[in-house]
């Protein structure tokens, strides 16, 4: 988890199996400020939305980056969150499903796009399109992404690839990490000669390139929900949702690439 202090301590022990009663820490944590878990991917986006909605919710909140499966079992588990933003729909539906979140609260939030890319100085250049060499283009090296199997970016790219035709070609050479910021990462070191992220990844980071833009109907729709969570007991939560509705919310996600889904409501 990327939040320091007590609150990183209690994650690490309730995914060691103890219970938030165990730890004792939940209650004062919800009263003292909103805590969001978000996916990884908006981290440079939430953080400014975050400062920019501090003044009309009492303060900053407390926002938890990971992987969107990683925190939804979280919530599961009963960390103390008071609001989840989703990478996909299917970990909100997830956590819906078990009746974990205030469904009347649940919106699409936000849009995105997934591109391969490739270090900075790397020359390599291509096109997207059916059955192209992708395999070739690694030369021997690995094909960074997140989980294909449970982290929304890697799901969106292994179906783009196998839409594509090209999946199996790369299969055995793809180099998983454990959330998209860490595929981008395995790219922007150098690790890795190419990796499939969000756009908006892409862009907040000077040591990568996009080479590439997968076509949007190559892979589900890439939708960021967002919800209030059944446990949450802190009254400005409301409010910190009605801000990232907000227009100034709108101006700082379409700042960093995102699209917009929801109308603004006005400051």
């Amino acid at each position: 988890m990327a939040t320091p202090g007590t609150f990183g301590l209690w994650v690490i022990r309730a995914l060691a199996g103890l219970t938030a009663a165990a730890v004792g820490l939940a209650p004062s944590i919800a009263q003292e400020t909103v805590t969001v878990f978000a996916a990884a991917s908006l981290k440079n986006a939430l953080d400014d939305v975050n400062a920019a909605c501090a003044a009309s919710v009492g303060g900053a909140a407390t926002i938890s980056y990971a992987a969107s499966p990683a925190l939804a079992r979280q919530i599961e588990q009963g960390a103390p969150a008071d609001i989840f933003v989703s990478a996909d729909l299917d970990w909100m539906d997830w956590l819906s499903g078990r009746n974990l979140t205030r469904k009347e609260t649940e919106a699409q939030l936000l849009g995105n796009r997934i591109v391969l890319i490739a270090p900075a100085g790397s020359a390599v250049e291509t096109r997207i399109e059916p059955g192209f060499d992708l395999a070739g283009m690694l030369a021997g090296g690995r094909l960074a992404m997140a989980n294909v199997d449970a982290v929304p970016a890697g799901k969106y790219g292994k179906a783009a690839l196998q839409h594509l035709g090209v999946w199996e070609s790369v299969e055995g050479k793809v180099a998983q990490a454990e959330n998209v910021r860490a595929a981008l990462a395995l790219v922007s070191t150098g690790e890795a000669p190419l990796g499939i992220v969000y756009k908006t990844d892409a862009a907040a980071d000077p040591d990568v390139r996009i080479i590439g833009l997968f076509p949007a109907d190559s892979h589900p729709p890439i939708v960021y929900p967002v919800a209030q969570l059944a446990a949450s007991k802190n009254d400005e939560a409301g409010a910190f949702l009605e801000c990232l509705g907000s227009s100034r919310a709108k101006e700082l996600f379409e700042k960093q690439g995102f699209t917009v889904l929801t109308p603004p409501a006005s400051n």
